[in-house]
C-alpha cells in the first residue's frame, strides 16, 4: 500500500510542476503578441521592450528556482530525507510535540537557508537591474531574520498546539485546530498593521494637506467612517507601489505606499480610495473571512481522516506513524482538491475585484481609477497580455484589459 501512496505522491508532484511549466510557456508566447487596441499606447516602445525582458528574465529565474526545489524535494523523498529529519528530531527528544516542532523547524530553516542565494539574487541583480531593488543589505539580513524569528514564535505557537490537540484527542482535535486557525486569522486581520507591519516597515499619519482632505471629503461622501489613513516607506525596498486596507470595524485603516503618492495625482489616488471602500461597502473582507475559515475547517477534517493512516508515514520511509510525517504527505496529496479550492477563490476574488471597480467607478471618477492602473503598471513592468489560461490560473485580480473594459462598459 505504501509503495502506492509513494508513487501517488511523486506522480502529484511532477504533474503540478509540469502544469506550472505549460502555463509559463503559454504566458511566454502570449507576451510577444501585439497589444490590443485598449493598451496601446500604455508603454512606449522602449519602455514595453523592457517590460518584456523583465517579464522573461523572471520566468527564466522562477523556471530555474522552481526545477532546483523540485529535484531538491524529489531526492527528499527517493533519498529517505524526511525519515532522516525524523530520526534527527527523534534524537533530540521522544515527546511527539516538541520532536514535531523540531522537525518542521529544520525542514522552514533549511529551506530558507538553501534558497536565500536565489532570494539575494532576485533582490540584488534582478530588481537592481530593471531599476526597482531599494533594500540594503542590512535591509535584508534583518527582514531574515525577524522573518525567522516570527515564524518560530508565531508558527511554532500554532504548529505546536494543533500537534497537541491531535494527540490528546485524535477524533476530534480538527475542531480545535480549526477554532486556533480561526481566532488567529481573526486577529490578524484585525492587528496586523499594528503589531506585524512596524516590525518592518514605518507607518506614519497621512499628513494634512489637499490629499488628506480630498480622501476626508470622499469618504465623507459615502458614509464611511475614515479615522485611520497612514503611508509606509515602500520605497525602502522598492520602487513599486501598493495601496492596500486592511483591519475589521473599529481597526479598519487605509495604507498607502509613498511610492504610491509620488506616482500618482490626488485624483487618481482618491479614485484608488474609491476601490478599496468599495471593498468594505461590498463586505468583501468579512466574505473572503468566512470562505477561508469553511476551507480552513474541511482542509483539517480531511486532514483528521488521513493522517493517521499508516502507509503516508511508510510512504516517507518512516514505520513509526506520526502526525509531522503524515502532514509532509497529505499536503502533496490534498493539492489537487487545494488547487480546485485556488481557483474557485481566485474566480472569486476577480469578481470582487470587478464590484470594487463599479463602486470606484459610479462614486468617483473612472479615468481617473484608468490612469492610476495604467500608471501603476508601466512603473511596475507589468505583464499587459498574459495568456488567459495563466490569468485563471494564478490571477487573483483581472488583468488590465479586463479591468478597463468592465469600467468603460458600466460608465456608457
Amino acid at each position: 500500500m505504501y509503495n502506492t501512496v509513494f508513487y501517488l505522491i511523486i506522480g502529484i508532484f511532477l504533474f503540478d510542476y509540469l502544469v506550472e511549466l505549460y502555463l509559463n510557456y503559454l504566458n511566454g508566447k502570449q507576451r510577444e503578441l501585439p497589444l490590443p487596441k485598449e493598451l496601446q499606447g500604455v508603454y512606449d516602445d522602449e519602455k514595453l521592450k523592457k517590460a518584456i525582458e523583465y517579464d522573461k528574465t523572471n520566468v527564466k529565474f522562477e523556471t530555474l528556482t522552481g526545477s532546483f526545489n523540485t529535484l531538491l524535494i524529489l531526492l527528499m523523498f527517493f533519498a529517505g530525507g524526511f525519515a532522516l529529519v525524523d530520526q534527527w528530531a527523534g534524537n533530540y527528544t521522544e515527546n511527539m510535540i516538541f520532536k514535531g516542532l523540531i522537525f518542521f523547524g529544520i525542514l522552514g530553516f533549511a529551506s530558507d537557508i538553501i534558497n536565500t542565494p536565489f532570494s539575494i539574487y532576485h533582490t540584488f541583480v534582478i530588481e537592481e537591474r530593471f531599476g526597482f531593488n531599494k533594500t540594503t543589505p542590512k535591509t535584508f539580513i534583518l527582514d531574515k531574520i525577524k522573518g525567522w524569528v516570527l515564524s518560530a514564535i508565531l508558527g511554532g505557537l500554532i504548529m505546536g498546539l494543533v500537534i497537541w490537540f491531535y494527540y490528546e484527542n485524535m477524533t476530534y482535535f480538527w475542531l480545535y485546530a480549526w477554532g486556533l486557525v480561526t481566532l488567529f486569522m481573526i486577529f490578524f486581520s484585525m492587528f496586523y498593521s499594528n503589531l506585524i507591519v512596524p516590525l518592518f516597515n514605518k507607518q506614519t499619519p497621512l499628513e494634512e494637506g489637499e490629499l488628506k482632505e480630498a480622501i476626508n471629503q470622499f469618504a465623507e461622501k459615502q458614509n464611511f467612517k475614515l479615522s485611520n489613513i497612514y503611508t509606509i516607506d515602500g520605497s525602502k525596498r522598492s520602487t513599486k507601489a501598493n495601496a492596500y486596507f486592511s483591519g475589521l470595524g473599529a481597526k479598519k485603516r487605509i495604507v498607502l505606499y509613498d511610492t504610491l503618492i509620488n506616482d500618482l495625482s490626488t485624483s487618481e489616488i482618491v479614485a484608488v480610495i474609491a476601490h478599496e471602500i468599495g471593498h468594505y461597502k461590498h463586505k468583501h473582507t468579512y466574505k473572503s473571512m468566512v470562505i477561508s475559515v469553511i476551507q480552513t475547517g474541511f482542509t483539517l477534517y480531511i486532514l483528521s481522516l488521513l493522517v493517521s493512516n499508516p502507509a503516508l508515514s511508510e510512504a516517507l520511509g518512516v514505520n513509526q506513524p506520526s502526525f509531522h510525517i503524515g502532514v509532509i504527505a497529505f499536503g502533496i496529496l490534498y493539492s489537487p482538491i487545494s488547487t480546485i479550492m485556488g481557483l474557485g477563490l481566485n474566480v472569486l476574488s476577480r469578481k470582487f475585484e470587478y464590484q470594487a471597480d463599479e463602486f470606484a467607478t459610479v462614486n468617483s471618477d473612472s479615468d481617473s481609477l484608468i490612469s492610476s492602473l495604467k500608471k501603476l503598471s508601466v512603473n511596475n513592468l507589468s505583464n499587459l497580455n498574459p495568456h488567459p489560461w495563466y490569468v485563471f490560473f494564478h490571477y487573483s485580480h483581472p488583468t488590465l484589459l479586463q479591468r478597463i473594459r468592465g469600467m468603460k462598459k458600466i460608465s456608457k
